[in-house]
């Protein structure tokens, strides 16, 4: 049976966010690790409003989940890359929404752009089971 459990040494500062600083993994048998996940839905569009799109990106990674078996808690690590000048704010919240109160690593990088103009962001997961 797998375990990920949050590392926080006392020694550091907490968090600046709801994310855990590391994540251990031990027993794990199955991993998943996805490409970065875009906000195409289903029926080919993308929101135009960058919460829209981390609402449709994180539907995207939990159908993976589910097709792996696995569930937000499984969830590791979070990279995220946002256009600059988006509002953080909302992609941050549809990560928290996602995730409820699990805490996995999580990186937020602002990049100029994405590989098509309209995606405003994209997430790659690392899960653990």
């Amino acid at each position: 049976m797998s375990e990920n459990q949050q590392i926080a040494p006392a020694s550091i500062a907490p968090p600046a966010a709801n994310y855990a600083h590391a994540v251990l993994t031990t027993g794990a048998t199955r991993w998943l690790h996805t490409s970065g996940v875009v906000p195409i839905a289903p029926d080919g569009s993308v929101p135009e409003a960058i919460g829209d799109q981390a609402e449709v990106v994180w539907s995207n990674i939990s159908a993976m989940l589910a097709e792996a078996e696995m569930a937000p808690h499984h969830v590791v690590s979070v990279t995220t890359y946002a256009v600059v000048g988006e509002p953080l704010g909302d992609v941050m919240a549809a990560r928290d929404r996602f995730l409820g109160d699990h805490r996995a690593a999580s990186t937020l990088v602002t990049v100029p752009a994405l590989a098509r103009p309209e995606w405003r962001m994209e997430i790659a997961v690392v899960a653990a089971a």
